[in-house]
């Protein structure tokens, strides 16, 4: 099992390789390489390697998975557009008690799935005092999250949960992204460059938070507050929750520095898609962020682990923006 020393000293590393880019074990390293001639660009030591993000076409090979299992390098291979295509680790799927206490999870209870939520809205709280506006309707969103955490307490019902984090979240997106021509929150409907955008971003964070679950063993598919459904990882659904804010914040900051343009988009059959030749700049718009918090992750999806397999949900260290 991993622990704080460990991501402390091991680095998670982002390869594009939509050119012509090549990886190559060599005297015990990983050898990225660039064009016909093969010239090394960089090297990685497998010992100091905690996961690759690999962007693009890549031929894996016996060596490099041999490597990868030896070191417990977690290994996830994307398309240009971003989208996961393999993901391999084995870290801790032998790891039959975790999967037990997941399997058994009574249904009803929604200690979990009450922390996760009341630790997003804290980050969605914060998030909002970061802009240090006070305009009426950042006030009015910074309220709502107040008296939603003071309520947070006594839900028991799980339709009443959703609600409270549905409304909570209409209206700090409706706040955070007012003066950006804001209309409303579509998950992967992809109607303007905002919510494309925020969709990528999302994209990008729930392939990160699935590496650290899977480094401790969990199921992915088996979730506390999102709900069994085919093929969905609810669970990696559950704990990237507290973390939007950080590409929220992103995709914030990326407006006002015109990162973010009209231009980037081709727009099909109504839906904003990104041109092919701007995937690395979006894609390197959100890994730099997530990478540089990567103990924080950790440090919750252990505290998580620990908690849950004790049961206790009032053990969960939350993650608290700085």
């Amino acid at each position: 099992m991993f622990t704080s020393k460990d991501i402390e000293c091991r680095s998670i590393f982002v390869i594009n390789c939509i050119k012509e880019r090549n990886l190559r074990v060599s005297s015990g390293e990983l050898l990225l390489e660039e064009g016909d001639e093969h010239k090394t660009l960089t090297k990685f030591p497998f010992q100091k390697i905690l996961a690759l993000f690999i962007i693009g076409p890549i031929t894996i090979t016996t060596p490099l998975l041999e490597k990868c299992k030896k070191f417990d390098v977690a290994l996830v291979v994307m398309k240009s557009n971003l989208r996961p295509v393999f993901f391999w680790a084995n870290h801790a799927e032998a790891n039959f008690l975790l999967h037990q206490k997941q399997y058994f999870f009574e249904k009803t209870d929604i200690s979990f799935a009450r922390e996760i939520v009341r630790n997003k809205i804290m980050n969605q709280k914060k998030t909002l005092e970061k802009t240090r506006l006070k305009s009426s309707t950042i006030l009015e969103a910074k309220e709502l999250c107040d008296k939603a955490l003071d309520n947070l307490g006594g839900i028991e019902d799980y339709n009443e949960l959703m609600g409270t984090e549905g409304y909570i979240s209409k209206k700090f997106f409706e706040s955070y992204f007012d003066g950006f021509n804001w209309t409303v929150r579509l998950p992967r409907a992809k109607n303007d460059a905002i919510n494309a955008t925020l969709d990528i971003g999302y994209t990008i964070l729930f392939n990160y938070i699935e590496v650290f679950l899977r480094l401790f063993g969990f199921d992915p598919y088996v979730g506390v507050y999102h709900r069994l459904w085919f093929k969905r990882k609810s669970l990696v659904c559950d704990i990237m929750e507290p973390f939007r804010c950080l590409i929220d914040a992103k995709v914030r900051k990326a407006l006002n520095l015109k990162q973010i343009k009209e231009d980037d988009f081709n727009i099909v059959k109504k839906e904003y898609m990104l041109k092919f030749e701007k995937y690395p700049d979006y894609a390197a718009l959100f890994y730099q962020d997530l990478v540089d918090y990567k103990k924080e992750v950790f440090k919750f999806v252990q505290s998580y682990y620990r908690a849950f397999m004790k049961g206790r949900a009032d053990l969960v260290d939350l993650f608290i923006l700085e």
